[in-house]
């Protein structure tokens, strides 16, 4: 009995209308007639498809980070070498600045040593100079004092003709 008296197939009106509206719009559940695979179940295949596409997917992912590690590691060698380079880079800086410092400083000397060469030479000529002009007063003063004493003997020797005068003679007419 139901609560208005009367009797009911389910013994309840809501059980009831579930189990018709779950045959009707449920297709049966599977009960009755083999109308084939529900769509909301996995089959053998579908499920051998999921597994396949994660098994890509799994590989792709594989790929896909292994190439961002090749990646990764090619820009480290490449920082390395760029490091390496700017390294030996800044040595032959450090080298070829030391070497014209060296340059420098030899040409500094060299030119010291040509003022000093210059000097030398320049004294030596005005030396050479010097000697020779006071060799050339020694000489004079030696024709002079030659001369003066030549003059003192003729003196003191009296008259000295070198060579007497010859008498002309003269023819009249």
């Amino acid at each position: 009995m139901n609560s208005n008296g009367g009797s009911s197939f389910f013994g309840s009106d809501w059980l009831g209308a579930f189990l018709i509206i779950a045959i009707l719009f449920g297709g049966g559940l599977g009960w009755g007639g083999n109308r084939g695979p529900s769509p909301d179940v996995a089959t053998k295949e579908f499920v051998q498809d999921a597994v396949n596409n994660q098994a890509t997917q799994t590989g792709l992912r594989d790929i896909l980070l292994s190439s961002a590690n090749n990646n990764y590691e090619t820009a480290q060698l490449i920082n390395g070498q760029t490091r390496d380079v700017m390294s030996m880079f800044n040595t032959g800086q450090i080298n070829v600045i030391q070497g014209f410092n060296a340059v420098t400083q030899k040409l500094d000397a060299l030119g010291a040593q040509m003022e000093q060469c210059c000097c030398s030479i320049k004294t030596q000529m005005l030396q050479d100079k010097y000697e020779a002009l006071e060799q050339k007063y020694r000489d004079s003063q030696d024709r002079l004092n030659n001369a003066d004493q030549t003059q003192t003997i003729l003196n003191a020797l009296g008259r000295f003709v070198t060579n007497p005068p010859v008498a002309s003679t003269t023819t009249g007419g």
